[in-house]
């Protein structure tokens, strides 16, 4: 792992078809079969694959302990570079294929779906506003899953929008950072190899910069490795749901990086931090995918005590199939980006397939019964893992406000 002073990690080999082994773009890869009315595209899962996600989210789900196993499939299976360029070892998937790759993991595990997200989120980032020797050294360890990244960006009092932060970088000497404060709701926290932490480092000028409605002028994103001193995570923290994300705390005291260890200009990560959801990855396609396994599990509830034989029940699951397309169409479109506005799209599509899971659970939840009320049926999983979504960065309300803020210009 890198070390602190110099960000350095093995130098990338010039990556060839006959020296390194790319995995195959996510269509070629074998696709498990149909599991039911609600399966969506295929992103390479084997029917082998699903069902050790799914013992593992079961498993994690029970204990409050990060999903170990699951992270470890992930690796396995090449998923994690889906997000970067051949050229980094990556598959080069757009983001409708990540949005598609995200929402089949959280069908069978919506802790692991969120762990992938993340690491998508900053590989892409860095893709995007990382010098061509950072992108050479992270991006290859980040394709081949040698290392998973996460962000660092919420902390206790910001706010959602993240305009207040504690968490300070400032210069040294010898023209590095030295970094001070303490994140929250960081998911992969204790797992992560690499962290992206947004940090304070000059403050703000009045009118300095147009108001993004998500972060604010002054503060710049800092990529710190795991092992770098100063950097603890801290996995203390008990969800209700994503119980198997490992989303905690990460505090940074005295922690000193090269310069080389930041992402963007200084004072730039307003300006990164809206970028992002012109990209059309959503957490919206969590969402869906939860929403999928919900209709998928009343079917089988259907099916197995004879009630497709009632027409009310047979309407109610189109009722109920119709919230999952609604939830699906929208997360495509935003993936594919094809609206007048890509940024807008997205968090629509976060907006609007995040309430359309929680409303497809609570009618399959009315569906199930009593056989519902059992506290090992995965449906009570689900409700509260939906519920997270709702509230992961930028949280619905926040979402509502960065639509609407378009409004005043």
């Amino acid at each position: 792992m890198a070390s602190a002073d110099s960000l350095t990690v093995p130098e990338a080999r010039t990556l060839t078809g006959t020296d390194v082994p790319l995995p195959a773009p996510a269509d070629d890869l074998p696709a498990g079969p149909s599991t039911g009315p609600s399966a969506g595209p295929s992103t390479g899962l084997t029917e082998a694959m699903r069902e050790r996600l799914a013992a593992a989210a079961r498993d994690a789900d029970a204990s409050g302990e990060p999903d170990r196993p699951a992270l470890a499939l992930l690796r396995e299976t090449g998923l994690l570079g889906l997000a970067l360029p051949y050229e980094y070892g990556g598959t080069g998937a757009d983001a409708h294929g990540l949005n598609s790759a995200v929402a089949q993991v959280a069908q069978v595990n919506a802790s692991a779906s969120i762990m992938l997200f993340q690491h998508y989120a900053v590989s892409r980032r860095i893709l995007e506003h990382g010098s061509p020797a950072l992108r050479r050294r992270l991006l290859p360890q980040l394709a081949r899953g040698d290392w998973l990244a996460a962000s660092a960006w919420s902390e206790t009092g910001a706010g959602a929008n993240k305009k207040q932060l504690s968490t300070v970088a400032r210069r040294t000497p010898d023209g590095g950072w030295v970094l001070d404060g303490a994140k929250s709701f960081t998911t992969s926290a204790g797992l992560a190899d690499i962290y992206l932490v947004l940090a304070q480092t000059e403050e703000p000028e009045p009118d300095a910069a147009p108001d993004t409605g998500y972060g604010s002028a002054g503060q710049t994103f800092f990529l710190i490795p795991a092992d770098t001193p100063g950097l603890e995570p801290d996995t203390s923290m008990r969800l209700t749901g994503m119980r198997g994300s490992a989303t905690g705390f990460v505090s940074v005291h005295d922690c000193h990086v090269p310069d080389t260890a930041r992402l963007g200009p200084v004072g730039a990560a307003a300006s990164i931090i809206a970028g992002v959801r012109d990209s059309g990855a959503t957490l919206g396609a969590v969402s869906v995918g939860l929403a999928e396994a919900a209709l998928e599990l009343a079917h089988r509830h259907a099916e197995k005590r004879g009630l497709l034989a009632q027409q009310a029940v047979r309407h109610r699951l189109v009722d109920i199939a119709g919230e999952v397309e609604t939830a699906r169409a929208v997360v495509e479109r935003a993936g594919r980006r094809t609206a007048d506005d890509p940024g807008i799209a997205t968090l629509h599509s976060k907006l609007v397939a995040s309430s359309a899971a929680e409303r497809v659970i609570n009618a399959v939840e009315r569906l199930l019964g009593s056989a519902g009320y059992v506290a090992s049926n995965e449906i009570n999983r689900y409700g509260r893992d939906a519920r997270a979504v709702a509230l992961m960065g930028p949280t619905n309300d926040l979402c509502k406000e960065l639509v609407s803020l378009t409004w005043n210009r």
